[in-house]
């Protein structure tokens, strides 16, 4: 993938339960319609996931997980020669999935699974490596860093060395502060903030801040009236060092980028 712009990677959920497009495309049918419009929309990168790790949220088994993804995943690559990732945490479904032509691995988990390590090694697969503290089902409850950037640095450090030492070289990892995973407000406001201390790391950061709950705690808002505090946190996450936001919303988010570097750039 190019990353000399910043890219559009698009939320593709075949889940009952995530929090914003739970029950929406959990067809064949509907899920290559989806990914037909976010194709049309300027997407880079289709994330698929089967497994809701929204606050809260309840693990999924890995059968299951796999008869929810395997098959769409089948149907959009024999379809689209766009780029798919696969959200997930489990080395089953990354092995499935790797095997089905997916090329990025998102890991909410950073790699810490059980042989997910050894399949992203043994795989030609890049790697988002995401921090949270805690698991969705109890994440949000009362997180507490005492520097939330020097933390989230070392993690990322660790989990890049221990990525290197298995096998996976740095050109295919990624990093991605994890925004809303066992973070408060005023955590994901000083990741925004200080994103840009991410860079010295050396490795492309991905966001996904799009329709989370800060943006509901800043303005009152439900899920599907949180799409211009989702912009807002787009355009401030490439300008502070972002290369990849993942969103619900392509257009509106590709759109806003390619202003905001048309003026950073003029």
């Amino acid at each position: 993938m190019d990353l000399s712009q910043p890219r559009v990677m698009a939320i593709l959920n075949i889940t009952p339960d995530s929090f914003s497009d739970g029950g929406l495309y959990l067809t064949r049918d509907k899920a290559l319609f989806r990914v037909q419009q976010l194709v049309a929309e300027g997407a880079t990168i289709i994330d698929i996931g089967g497994e809701s790790t929204r606050p809260g949220a309840d693990p999924v088994p890995v059968q299951q997980e796999l008869d929810r993804v395997m098959p769409i995943i089948e149907a959009i690559r024999a379809e689209f020669s766009i780029l798919l990732s696969i959200d997930t945490q489990k080395a089953e479904v990354m092995r499935s999935a790797i095997a089905a032509g997916v090329e990025m691995i998102n890991d909410v988990g950073a790699l810490q699974a059980e042989n997910a390590l050894a399949v992203v090694a043994n795989s030609k697969a890049s790697v988002c490596l995401m921090h949270k503290q805690g698991d969705p089902k109890t994440m949000q409850e009362q997180p507490y860093y005492r520097n939330i950037v020097q933390e989230l640095k070392q993690f990322f450090y660790a989990r890049v060395e221990a990525c290197v030492a298995a096998g996976i070289n740095k050109n295919r990892i990624l990093i991605d502060p994890g925004f809303g995973f066992g973070k408060t407000l005023a955590h994901n406001l000083t990741l925004v903030r200080e994103l840009s201390a991410f860079k010295e790391i050396a490795q492309p950061i991905l966001v996904g801040v799009s329709r989370k709950g800060s943006i509901g705690q800043l303005l009152k808002a439900s899920v599907e009236n949180r799409l211009y505090g989702s912009i807002a946190l787009a355009v401030l996450a490439v300008n502070n060092g972002a290369s990849i936001i993942r969103t619900h919303d392509v257009k509106a988010t590709v759109d806003a980028l390619m202003v905001a570097q048309a003026v950073i750039h003029s």
